[in-house]
């Protein structure tokens, strides 16, 4: 889940580098399906149970990618990732609970709770919020929710977490052209290989980190899962710092610490 959560940060840092964010993403979702395509005939076919959950979620990914384009938007990575990222593990533990009777022992509510709150923190240093990027990165955040409690029941549906996560991967990479094509030119992604291929890259990265999210959500508590993915907000802070000139201050150092402290509560709970 640390690497995942490493290659999570990655992605995203690609993604808020970028000057054209959702021709970025874009490239992305294309690379990603590509892959899926060559990868799918070499793993087992979803369980049919798990279909509906495949189709759910490649269009939450959908809504997610263009919330997500809009938060970088309107602010840098180390003050809308954290907002976006904070609130989803409270999000997926509450939708866990709801809709798969899930409920996190003491020790992983302690770590849910600590990691949340020290992610959400790290956008607070003495800088106002706008409106619109505060609503941007909450509705981010439910769309993260809303995704990853379908993922987390429907991996377990499927009975293959590899083949289900490139279906669901499948899914987001054709639904997300067209959402290009009806914003813009087609002939408009067409652009210089090293951008391209830096883009592409982002998309396989991403790919990996959610498939071992999924992995660990087929056997793993929702709530728990996710909260460890979301220390990722640990690297984006460092990433941001190391290579998109982003201020790492002692506040938010201290939040890492809380955030770091929240993940060894889990650990230690699961």
């Amino acid at each position: 889940m640390l690497l995942a959560a490493m290659l999570h940060a990655s992605w995203n840092a690609l993604l808020r580098a970028g000057s054209d964010r959702l021709w970025s993403i874009t490239i992305m979702c294309i690379a990603v399906g590509l892959v899926c395509v060559l990868a799918i005939p070499f793993v087992p076919i979803p369980a049919r149970a798990s279909w509906g959950c495949v189709l759910l979620s490649g269009l939450f990914h959908v809504g997610y990618n263009l919330f997500l384009i809009q938060t970088y938007r309107h602010g840098d990575l180390g003050q809308t990732y954290p907002i976006a990222r904070g609130v989803s593990p409270l999000l997926i533990s509450l939708g866990a609970a709801l809709f798969a009777h899930e409920l996190p022992d003491t020790m992983s509510l302690i770590g849910i709770l600590l990691v949340s709150g020290g992610i959400v923190s790290l956008a607070f240093q003495g800088r106002a919020l706008g409106r619109d990027t505060l609503l941007y990165a909450l509705g981010t955040g439910c769309f993260i929710g809303a995704y990853s409690v379908t993922d987390g029941i429907g991996v377990r549906l499927s009975r293959t977490p590899v083949g289900y996560t490139l279906w669901m991967s499948l899914m987001s990479g054709l639904f997300m052209p067209p959402v290009y094509a009806f914003a813009r030119d087609w002939r408009g992604l067409i652009r210089g290989p090293r951008e391209t291929g830096l883009a592409a890259t982002g998309g396989i990265v991403s790919v990996l980190a959610y498939g071992i999210v999924i992995f660990a959500m087929s056997f793993g508590p929702m709530g728990a899962v996710s909260a460890l993915r979301e220390t990722s907000v640990v690297f984006a802070a460092l990433i941001g710092w190391l290579f998109l000139r982003e201020r790492l201050t002692a506040y938010r150092i201290g939040a890492c610490v809380v955030v770091a402290t929240g993940g060894l509560f889990i650990g230690h709970a699961i």
